[in-house]
């Protein structure tokens, strides 16, 4: 996809909802950490992260009494929440997109290592590998992010949000994502994410940061 199509929709997804600024920030970078310590770089890595910034395209067919519902959702309206992949996903093929990690990212970033996530209920090895590593990150900032119905975020967010992904692995999650992003967070890498990109920061729009001031960020 072009810079300027992402660009575009990121921000149609933060119009709809000005909570995920940041969390599309957050995300882009926790997957480009873990598919640079893959191996991943040049327009393999550019790919990726244009799916993670796109991972919730789909909520832009969520009204918006549901998405930003301070209360729990009820049965009924989670099930609408839940058809947010497949909604996204029929954007981007409408569009003509056809890089399968960007279609993957959007579509299965639910699924579950047990077969028991959604839309599809996908499990193990049928779930795209990129979307297994990518619902390590989305379910970490999730657990780290402010929320209508959370309110904690900082150091002690995130150690419990890792304890609640050591629980997973093996079943919830790919037991060696949860291993690397584990092992990436606590060897202080991903430091810079948590604590730069947080709800509370006013925030450039998707594009308009360099690659260099990001790592100007992280050397600090």
């Amino acid at each position: 996809m072009s810079p300027e199509t992402v660009e575009k929709l990121v921000k149609s997804i933060e119009a709809k909802d000005l909570s995920t600024a940041a969390h599309t920030w957050r995300v882009v970078l926790y997957l480009r950490a873990m598919a640079e310590e893959h191996g991943v770089t040049g327009d393999r890595l550019v790919v990726a992260t244009q799916g993670a910034a796109l991972h919730d395209l789909g909520k832009l067919d969520i009204p918006n009494s549901i998405l930003q519902k301070p209360g729990k959702l009820t049965d009924d309206e989670f099930e609408i929440i839940k058809a947010h992949p497949v909604y996204g996903y029929q954007r981007l093929v409408d569009m003509g997109v056809s890089e399968e990690p960007i279609l993957n990212i959007v579509r299965f970033h639910h699924e579950r290592w047990d077969g028991l996530g959604y839309p599809d209920g996908l499990a193990g090895d049928d779930i795209p590998f990129i979307a297994r590593y990518f619902a390590v990150i989305d379910t970490f900032d999730a657990l780290t992010s402010l929320r209508p119905y959370r309110h904690e975020v900082g150091e002690e967010a995130a150690n419990r949000a890792l304890d609640i992904l050591l629980e997973g692995k093996g079943t919830r999650y790919q037991a060696d994502a949860v291993e690397m992003f584990t092992a990436l967070f606590k060897s202080g890498r991903l430091d810079f994410i948590l604590h730069h990109f947080n709800d509370e920061a006013v925030l450039p729009s998707f594009g308009e940061a360099k690659h260099e001031r990001i790592e100007n960020v992280k050397q600090s």
